[in-house]
C-alpha cells in the first residue's frame, strides 16, 4: 500500500486545527505516503543519503547553493489574516492547478496532494516548519522552507 488514510496521520492535526480546519473534501486529497514509499520517493527525488533537510550531504541537489535563486519571507504572509500565499511563490511556481506535488518533512513523512489544495492550505502544511520541501512532479521548480520564516526557490538538478 503506497498511502495511509489523513484521518490515520499523525499530523492529521494541522489539517483540522479548530483555527484552520480544512473541508472533508480537501483533506481527502492529501495522501499520506506509507514510510515505504515516503523512503523510495526521498531517495530518488530528494536524497539518496541523509534522512531530512538538517542532514544534506554535499552531494544532494538541496545542499548546493547553486540549485537556489532566491529567499524570500513567508511568515508575515503566514502570520497575516489572509490565506494567500506569498505572491513572490506564485510567480516562481506557474504549475498548472493539477500538478501532483509532494511536500517533503523528511524522509519518512511525505504528503501528496494536488498545486491546487497546496496553494488553498498551504498554511496548515507550514505548522511543521523544520525544514520540509515542495517538489512537483515532473518539474524542476522546487521550494524548500526555512525553520526561520523563508523559503529558498530553486531548481532540482
Amino acid at each position: 500500500m503506497s498511502y495511509t488514510s489523513i484521518h490515520e496521520y499523525s499530523r492529521k492535526w494541522i489539517f483540522t486545527h479548530q483555527s484552520m480546519p480544512l473541508p472533508e473534501a480537501d483533506l481527502e486529497l492529501i495522501k499520506p505516503m506509507s514510510q515505504a514509499r515516503a523512503a523510495q520517493l526521498w531517495k530518488e527525488q530528494v536524497s539518496a543519503t541523509s534522512p531530512d533537510a538538517a542532514r544534506f550531504s554535499s552531494q544532494d541537489w538541496p545542499a548546493k547553493e547553486s540549485n537556489w535563486s532566491e529567499t524570500i519571507n513567508w511568515m508575515t504572509e503566514w502570520d497575516s489574516d489572509e490565506n494567500d500565499m506569498p505572491p513572490a511563490l506564485l510567480q516562481y511556481i506557474d504549475w498548472q492547478d493539477d500538478v501532483t506535488v509532494y511536500f517533503c518533512y523528511e524522509k519518512y513523512n511525505i504528503l501528496e496532494t494536488k498545486w491546487s489544495v497546496f496553494k488553498k492550505h498551504w498554511k496548515n502544511f507550514l505548522f511543521y516548519d523544520d525544514g520540509p520541501i515542495l517538489i512537483g512532479k515532473k518539474r524542476a521548480q522546487a521550494l524548500w522552507f526555512q525553520e526561520d520564516g523563508t523559503v529558498k526557490l530553486g531548481q532540482r538538478r
